[in-house]
């Protein structure tokens, strides 16, 4: 795929890479600006289970279990 794109580019090779950097920042830019936004809501990153209720919640008042200085 890469290489079609290379010999499809016009000019010689330094056109081509800065063609090529173009394209790619161009890539970046569209997935940052409407790609990812769009995706976000249907991803769980937001989905936490921790909720510090119960036991366990770190306080330090129980004991270390063996081989771990307090």
């Amino acid at each position: 795929m890469y290489g079609w794109i290379w010999r499809h580019l016009p000019g010689n090779v330094w056109v081509r890479a800065l063609l090529s950097l173009v394209l790619a920042l161009g890539v970046v830019f569209l997935l940052f600006q409407y790609v990812f936004p769009w995706a976000e809501p249907l991803l769980p990153f937001n989905d936490v289970t921790v909720d510090g209720t119960g036991s366990g919640t770190g306080t330090g008042t129980g004991s270390a279990p063996e081989g771990i200085a307090r």
